[in-house]
């Protein structure tokens, strides 16, 4: 679902799952900074939007989540995954109870699957799960903003700052009225603060058997003192009896090379060269505007972590995000 504000100026489309917004207005490092000192708002209306309302919802969730939402007060956000038979990542979802609905945003273009498999474990709960993309729009407001929320807009609070469900209808002019919030600010200065944060995000640090433990998903979305959920077994036996396989960590890059080693872009390490045993892999890198070039990466456990890394051509050192 494309955003109108594309047509604000100096808009530039993003790519890949995130083109329906913009990846910036003209000013990557000003924006970066506008968000890191508290103003501005992101453009996140092309995350799916999704609801469950009815008497049994928190109870209902519990059973299908890797959190524990039995007894989650209104107006506490949290996140939670969905996990396969197997323990494999299949949804992220960030949540918000308002007192009558459960509200969750999720990627872009993942709600069709994600309705389809809440449907199927409806059975007699009393339930309602409602795809609202179409209706509300995911607007961030980053930590340390002193904007008024809209009234009667649903938030989701956290320590990296506020997600609002706001009316499709009124994205235009909710962007229009900069006096109160600041200016837009791209997708591309909200990863950059991402990656600085060390968030893991589906589909970018994640693939087809990524499990929690590897992304430090444990605690923060999988609560260990619960169980009765699909995955919980591969959960329980990683966290008692073993390690994953592999484990994120954060990279500084070297900050002479013009073009990033994009997604997928595979490390070896710096001792072996690029043509090396591969040991991990790039998952996202970005331009900080303090850092430098930054990234995520999925390694595998047993590498060292002061060893010096290469991706491609790309020097890079490691920070432990997930102690191996």
């Amino acid at each position: 679902m494309k955003s109108p504000l594309l047509s604000l100026p100096g808009a530039v489309p993003a790519e890949g799952v995130d083109e329906a917004v913009a990846a910036h207005y003209g000013d990557l490092f000003r924006e970066q900074r506008s968000l890191a000192d508290g103003t501005g708002f992101v453009d996140l209306s092309h995350r799916a939007v999704v609801t469950v309302t009815g008497e049994d919802r928190l109870s209902w969730l519990h059973l299908l989540l890797t959190q524990h939402v039995t007894d989650l007060p209104a107006g506490r956000a949290t996140e939670a995954l969905i996990l396969s038979a197997h323990g494999h990542i299949e949804h992220a979802l960030y949540l918000v109870d308002d007192g009558e609905t459960v509200w969750m945003h999720a990627e872009p273009g993942t709600q069709e699957a994600l309705i389809a498999y809440l449907e199927s474990m409806k059975f007699f709960y009393r339930v309602e799960v409602a795809d609202r993309t179409a209706d509300f729009a995911v607007v961030h407001l980053p930590a340390g903003s002193i904007a008024e929320v809209p009234q009667g807009v649903v938030v989701r609070e956290t320590p990296y700052g506020r997600d609002l469900f706001l009316p499709r209808a009124d994205l235009e002019s909710y962007a229009a009225d900069t006096e109160k919030h600041g200016p837009a600010v791209g997708l591309l200065a909200y990863e950059a603060l991402r990656v600085e944060n060390h968030q893991p995000r589906l589909g970018f640090e994640t693939d087809h058997r990524t499990i929690p433990h590897e992304l430090g998903w444990i605690g923060s979305a999988v609560h260990l003192q619960k169980g009765c959920y699909r995955g919980q077994e591969t959960v329980a036996r990683v966290q008692n009896l073993g390690k994953p396989p592999r484990r994120l960590v954060f990279l500084h890059l070297d900050g002479s090379e013009v073009h990033l080693p994009p997604h997928g872009t595979e490390l070896h390490l710096a001792a072996d060269g690029p043509d090396g045993r591969k040991i991990g892999f790039i998952t996202t890198s970005v331009r900080h505007h303090e850092l430098g070039p930054i990234a995520l990466a999925l390694v595998k456990r047993n590498v060292p972590v002061d060893a010096p890394l290469v991706a491609d051509t790309t020097a890079a050192a490691q920070e432990v995000v997930v102690e191996p």
